[in-house]
């Protein structure tokens, strides 16, 4: 094998990598949101906040303070706007088919079992979680001007709660990313 032919596989396998990375991202986004929901339906925050949450990167933020008020004043846990609520589904699924890219790429050339992939995962989730709540939060709230509840989303959601949703993420993605890459070898 030549080095033409070594690069060529190289790139093959990155770009496959990402690409798998980037679809078990969005997935494991919908999982991580899904914890969120219960998390926030537990602690009468109202089911749907975490999306309406969401979105108050380009939203006002008024949908998710009639979200959380729903359920703390009127017990009704279930308030949706479903615009803000798709919107900040997107917003998610989206930040997370980037970051699933981000660690497809870096483990698409890994021949380790599942169990280490999820543990990478795990590590890795927990990497997003500290960029996210320390860095990309903040610097998106500061570039969208959309204040508080963007960049104290963690601290709003509760850093334990926003910690583990984070751990969820990765776990479910490394296993996806390495489901799909083993099929495709």
């Amino acid at each position: 094998m030549n080095t033409t032919d070594v690069r060529s596989t190289t790139r093959t396998s990155l770009a496959r990598g990402a690409s798998y990375g980037a679809g078990a991202g969005a997935i494991a986004s919908v999982a991580m949101g899904l914890y969120a929901m219960v998390a926030s339906y537990l602690k009468d925050t109202g089911f749907f906040t975490p999306l309406h949450h969401i979105a108050s990167l380009f939203a006002a933020p008024s949908s998710m303070m009639e979200s959380m008020m729903a359920d703390k004043m009127e017990s009704d846990a279930f308030i949706i706007t479903a615009g803000v609520a798709l919107l900040g589904a997107v917003i998610h699924m989206m930040t997370g088919a980037m970051y699933g890219a981000i660690l497809g790429l870096a483990v698409a050339r890994l021949t380790v079992g599942i169990g280490v992939l999820a543990g990478i995962g795990l590590v890795y989730g927990a990497l997003v979680f500290a960029f996210s709540a320390f860095v990309g939060l903040p610097l998106a709230a500061a570039i969208f001007d959309a204040g508080d509840p963007i960049a104290d989303m963690a601290k709003m959601a509760g850093w334990w709660t926003f910690f583990t949703e984070h751990l969820v993420f990765g776990v479910v993605a490394a296993v996806l990313v390495a489901g799909g890459l083993r099929k495709r070898a």
